[in-house]
């Protein structure tokens, strides 16, 4: 999963694109794998590993373009609810392409995190991504996160547990808890909050994912099918994004008497 490629035509930006108003930090919820794999006769376990793939394009675009951060939502905590065999297969999945592409990440320069209750994850798994996390910790280029046995309502809960232990023991005043505070015990901490979420296969909803971070970010949502976006999926998501005027709840170019009609 190296971060950079070799095609030169990968490597630059497109011409439409303002380098300066690119999205510092990009979600995608990589959906679609499933039916995009029933749709060509094949198993459904055959569209995460074309998923995969995507996921590869994805982040070699970003790193090659500019982009600071790619948060992937690889599986999240309802995700345990899907047959057996599948369940199975995707921890396999993560291992394989964690020993695989575990060295051309560092060589890159891309520093990875996984984000979630890892403790519930497979021993072996879990072993993997504690060396993936600790060899590329110090490098300085995109932030990749993936998402793993993820959910925002869960991530908000055990936040909030940890805000009340310390404020049990004495270590916290209740009125000092703000924004800041409660983001420093979240999984991002430390994480500019999204610009831009990406959901495929037309799906219009956020599934449970980044439910505190995603508060200002813009959505775009594609009919593509996750293993299928490509280049191109990426540039029209860019554009979109940059087609917009992020307002961040207020009003641009607005004055106050504007407001009140006056």
């Amino acid at each position: 999963m190296a971060a950079h490629s070799n095609d030169p035509k990968l490597r630059t930006l497109p011409a439409d694109l303002d380098a300066s108003r690119l999205p510092a930090h990009i979600a995608v919820i990589m959906d679609g794998n499933g039916r995009w794999a029933q749709a060509r006769g094949l198993p459904r376990v055959m569209g995460h590993r074309a998923g995969v793939e995507a996921l590869k394009t994805t982040l070699r675009l970003c790193s090659d373009w500019g982009v600071s951060a790619l948060t992937a939502y690889a599986f999240s905590t309802e995700n345990w609810s899907r047959p057996g065999d599948e369940v199975n297969f995707l921890m396999t999945l993560f291992e394989r392409v964690l020993q695989r592409e575990l060295e051309a990440l560092e060589a890159e320069q891309v520093r990875i995190r996984f984000l979630g209750d890892l403790q519930a994850l497979p021993p072996r798994l879990q072993d993997l991504i504690a060396e993936a996390t600790a060899r590329t910790d110090e490098n300085a280029g995109i932030h990749f996160n993936v998402c793993t046995n993820y959910g925002g309502r869960r991530e908000l809960v055990r936040a909030a547990r940890h805000l009340a232990e310390q404020a049990a023991r004495g270590e916290l005043d209740p009125a000092q808890i703000d924004e800041n505070r409660l983001a420093a015990e979240l999984f991002t901490a430390g994480e500019q909050d999204p610009d831009l979420l990406i959901r495929t296969s037309g799906e219009r909803r956020i599934s449970n994912f980044l439910l505190w971070q995603l508060a200002y970010a813009e959505i775009h949502v594609t009919e593509v099918f996750w293993p299928d976006f490509d280049h191109a999926a990426l540039l029209a998501a860019l554009r979109d994004y940059q087609s917009r005027s992020r307002r961040f709840g207020g009003l641009q170019g607005w004055s106050e008497s504007d407001a009140l009609g006056s």
